[in-house]
């Protein structure tokens, strides 16, 4: 005998309080905490509950009774579905106060740290538009959307090129028009689809993993120059044939195109790790340029995906420094070597240290390439590399930049940065609740001096902080 499902509540009349995580919103009824997306504060909705614990609970809107002041009408058409930009709705001044108080809280709560008093954040001149780089999955397994299901038709085409849903790996919602790139990110798009679709290419099988078209790449740069890269599963010579049809097709319609490249990938990822990637037209390569200086951005580079308040962020970083021309600086999780090499003018010399040998090789080409001589850069997991003997080796910093991945620094780093003992440490973190962690744990020595928030991503919950540390006078 089956268990009978219990049937979960619905609160009725309840006003939206404060903003969460995942860009979420919260809502207080009696004893619980209700999470809820697509709303914002100020808004009194009824809310039906999807997911129930002891403490909190899930739910989502059903029925608004008044719309708060903050609330702004989305402007994409793909708002609530594809599961990005989620703080669409709430105006971007408010989104902005609300990243503030998330640094705030977190270095207060989870840091539990004395704090000076911390800079208004720096927002993003652009709120559309902002991305120099977009990643589309092709799957012959389209989402329909509730309004599609609600018609109850048959779909001939239920192949799409978009984003994937969220926990829903094997599905993806048909993109028509997204926002977060320049238009040229759509007229791409939607061309590759119907190019497909008119000559019955066959779109991927997340879960057989079987179809040629599997990925796409679109990267644009404050230069003009424009990549695009598609990943393709090669099984045959026809396969091939249709491969080099799809290339010419995009090379003759978008001139523009700079750099075309393309993978064969048989892997069960997406991922361009240990992949060949091959140049159908044009470089390998497209730049971006900060003061003059000029970067390599290869296929596989890792570099800020918000340009403009990248060069923000870096010169925020810069004057936290507080580089004279004397000091030897390390700049750890260096990526490209974009920071170091955007201080190096400022400094003696500086030593960057990057997982990825790929990045390190750009960050090499890219201090050649300005004719950078005070730059040294090693590859290799970051608590291996960062030793004690290491530093011996090179010296002791007199400033480190560290700029690590959500996670934050791996205890061995944070003990071996206090081993060495420079005179400034400047944290520049696109997690503030795993650098709160690491500002604690860097307290017995070091005095936050100066917090800047700066918001790389507008319309979702998260945000940049770069933090000043001096040694304290023991």
């Amino acid at each position: 005998m089956s268990r009978k499902k219990k049937e979960l509540p619905v609160f009725e009349e309840v006003t939206i309080t404060d903003v969460a995580a995942e860009g979420k919103a919260i809502a207080r009824v009696n004893d619980f905490v209700v999470f809820v997306p697509y709303v914002v504060p100020g808004d009194v909705v009824d809310l039906k509950v999807t997911r129930k614990k002891h403490h909190y609970a899930e739910a989502e809107a059903i029925h608004f009774h008044e719309y708060s002041q903050k609330r702004v009408k989305p402007f994409c058409q793909h708002f609530g579905v594809c599961g990005g930009c989620k703080w669409q709705c709430l105006d971007y001044k408010e989104q902005i106060k609300y990243k503030q108080q998330q640094v705030v809280d977190n270095l207060t709560r989870i840091g539990k740290i004395e704090l000076p008093e911390i800079y208004p954040i720096i927002g993003s001149e652009k709120v559309m538009e902002y991305r120099n780089k977009l990643e589309f999955t092709f799957s012959n397994k389209r989402w329909l959307t509730r309004e599609e299901i609600e018609q109850d038709v048959h779909y001939d085409q239920m192949n799409a090129v978009g984003f994937h849903i969220p926990e829903a790996f094997d599905k993806v919602l048909a993109v028509e028009k997204c926002w977060l790139q320049d238009d040229i990110n759509n007229q791409i798009r939607n061309a590759i689809r119907d190019f497909a679709y008119a000559h019955d290419y066959a779109f991927f099988n997340l879960r057989t993993q079987e179809g040629l078209l599997r990925n796409m790449m679109i990267r644009t740069s404050n230069t003009g120059q424009l990549m695009v890269l598609i990943q393709f599963k090669i099984s045959n010579e026809q396969d091939k044939i249709r491969k080099n049809e799809l290339l010419t097709y995009i090379a003759d319609k978008f001139p523009q195109i700079t750099s075309l490249l393309y993978v064969n990938n048989d892997k069960c990822n997406d991922t361009l790790e240990g992949l060949d990637v091959k140049v159908f037209k044009g470089a390998d390569h497209i730049f971006e340029e900060m003061e003059g200086l000029r970067f390599k951005v290869g296929a596989k580079s890792f570099c800020q995906t918000n340009t403009g308040q990248a060069y923000n962020l870096y010169k925020v970083a810069r004057q936290f420094a507080g580089l004279t021309g004397n000091e030897l600086v390390y700049d750890l999780y260096t990526g490209t070597g974009t920071i170091a090499n955007f201080v190096s003018r400022q400094a003696r010399q500086v030593i960057g240290i990057e997982y990825v040998p790929e990045a390190i090789e750009d960050a090499k080409m890219n201090s050649e390439i300005n004719g950078i001589k005070n730059t040294l850069f090693f590859a290799g997991d970051m608590k291996d590399i960062l030793t004690q003997d290491f530093i011996n080796e090179h010296g002791r910093p007199d400033v480190i930049i560290t700029d690590p991945p959500r996670a934050g620094m791996h205890g061995d780093v944070v003990n071996t940065i206090l081993f060495a003992e420079p005179i400034r440490i400047v944290y520049v973190s696109c997690n503030p609740a795993t650098q709160a962690r690491d500002l604690s744990l860097l307290d017995a020595k070091y005095k936050v001096m100066a917090v800047q928030p700066v918001d790389m991503f507008p319309h979702t919950q998260h945000v940049e902080n770069v933090v000043l540390l001096e040694k304290r006078e023991l």
